[in-house]
């Protein structure tokens, strides 16, 4: 006697796991000597994630983009006006932040230090810091003089920013650029990205 709906042997039901995407990292770089390391950062962070980069105008200077990976996209101010053009464009600063996972500023200079601590979002890096979703992590590596780092201002400006949720990577110790010794310098790419790698390793993995 046939039953409706049987057809013989049940059929197995396979799940299929879809392979994890990889974490998406956009790294950026402020205005300080330490951006010559900018292009040892994004290699490191290259390895294992897909990354994007930012750098402001005065970090510039110091990146020679040679250094940096062939297939890494690096977003200046001049895109954040050139992208838009009418209303229903999209918003290059909003576009980033949906993108990205987590977000490295390495170098950050004082003078960035100060405009994210007063909520100023006047290039590319401010506005995503400023529209920044701060249910998702931002590490900051800071980097400048000694002075300037142990200037009151500094302080206050670290107290705020940690009181957004934002993680810091403290300077270092050594022969600055300058000719100064003293605290201030940026932490080594490699340990700004061991502490980040470590950090997402050591977190429950979202369903990206």
């Amino acid at each position: 006697m046939a039953y409706p709906g049987h057809h013989g042997a049940e059929r197995e039901i396979v799940q299929v796991n879809p392979t994890p995407r990889k974490p998406r990292i956009l790294l950026a770089a402020s205005g300080s000597v330490a951006a010559i390391k900018f292009g040892n950062l994004c290699h490191c962070f290259s390895e294992w994630a897909e990354v994007k980069a930012i750098a402001t105008k005065a970090s510039l200077h110091f990146i020679d983009r040679a250094s940096l990976p062939k297939d890494l996209k690096l977003y200046t101010d001049e895109e954040e006006w050139s992208s838009w053009g009418k209303i229903g464009d999209s918003v290059l600063h909003i576009e980033l932040r949906r993108w990205a996972d987590i977000m490295v500023i390495a170098p950050l200079s004082a003078n960035t230090l100060g405009k994210i601590a007063g909520g100023l979002c006047d290039n590319l890096l401010t506005c995503v810091v400023r529209a920044w979703d701060y249910s998702k992590p931002m590490f900051v590596a800071p980097a400048m003089n000694t002075l300037m780092w142990s200037n009151p201002f500094t302080e206050k400006h670290l107290v705020t920013i940690d009181e957004l949720g934002i993680s810091l990577i403290p300077p270092v110790s050594k022969l600055l650029a300058c000719g100064d010794y003293g605290n201030g310098a940026m932490a080594e790419p490699s340990l700004i990205h061991s502490t980040v790698r470590l950090f997402l390793e050591s977190r429950p993995q979202p369903s990206y």
